[in-house]
């Protein structure tokens, strides 16, 4: 699957957002090293504390499927500016690789890529654990 077509399928799950506070949809599309692709989009609460952002969503569906090992994570979201991760989802991202490519899109169609040890470089990690 070409950067392009991930992005898109993140494009297309922002149209589920359910956003009536930001009024920021934001769309994920995660691909998994076994080739399978989950997709999430921002689920807002008026509980603001209850949201949760596309990118756990897909992560989380991928994990209640069984699967763990991550390739890469498209996130698209509507503005000009990249739709970068937020410090909780980098963080969840790192549980399962810090390898792991993070594609940033914005509305105009441009997107940038970086790998998730350099949007994250000191992740927490518990020191009894390997």
């Amino acid at each position: 699957m070409t950067d392009r077509e991930l992005l898109n399928l993140a494009r297309e799950a922002a149209a589920n957002a359910y956003c009536p506070y930001s009024r920021f949809p934001v769309g994920a599309a995660l691909e998994c090293t076994n080739g399978r692709i989950f997709t999430g989009c921002n689920v807002e609460n008026m509980a603001l504390g209850s949201t949760m952002c596309a990118e756990r969503i897909a992560i989380y569906k991928a994990v209640s499927e069984g699967i763990t090992d991550f390739h890469r994570l498209a996130i698209y979201g509507e503005g000009d500016e990249y739709c970068m991760p937020c410090g909780a989802c980098r963080q969840v991202m790192s549980e399962f690789s810090s390898d792991l490519e993070v594609l940033c899109a914005r509305s105009t169609g441009g997107y940038v890529s970086y790998k998730l040890s350099d949007l994250l470089p000191h992740s927490f990690k518990l020191g009894f654990f390997k």
